[in-house]
């Protein structure tokens, strides 16, 4: 018998689909604090402007506005805080020589909960200039217009 994955989304970053191609995305854990898992568990955060960092061998994030827990008084953190991710040594490695040499951009995707712990997909992304912004949208509605037909001819 397989088991299934059970996934609870907790937040998505829509804006770097928007603003980046995703190149390649990476599964990361992350490392919390109690008040903070309580906090997402009330889906209370914003990975709008937030991006991942290579420092000291370590994949930081910064950015990431998690809201305090409103019971939390003494043990809340700071809502800005750097957070440290949890990766294999080579996998850091590999995506830190891609920054440098590709010039590419790590940024959090999305947030989740996978068997009870919060996981964070990673994505190794490029930059999107404005004309190819704008394929992208004339491509979406192009696509939107077909289906549209379609769904008329059936009926």
């Amino acid at each position: 018998m397989s088991q299934q994955v059970k996934t609870k989304q907790i937040a998505v970053n829509r804006q770097a689909r928007h603003e980046y191609f995703v190149m390649e995305s990476l599964e990361t854990g992350m490392e919390l604090v109690g008040t903070e898992v309580k906090s997402l568990r009330m889906g209370q955060v914003n990975l709008k402007e937030s991006w991942v960092d290579v420092e000291n061998g370590e994949l930081i994030v910064h950015g990431m506005h998690i809201s305090p827990y409103e019971k939390g008084n003494i043990f809340n953190r700071d809502p800005l805080r750097p957070r440290r991710l949890l990766v294999h040594k080579r996998e850091i490695r590999k995506l830190a020589q891609e920054v440098k040499l590709q010039g590419y951009t790590l940024v959090p995707l999305s947030l989740y909960f996978k068997h009870g712990r919060v996981k964070l997909e990673l994505g190794l992304c490029k930059g999107k200039k404005l004309y190819d912004k704008r394929a992208t949208a004339a491509q979406r509605s192009a696509q939107r217009t077909i289906d549209r037909a379609l769904k008329t001819q059936r009926h």
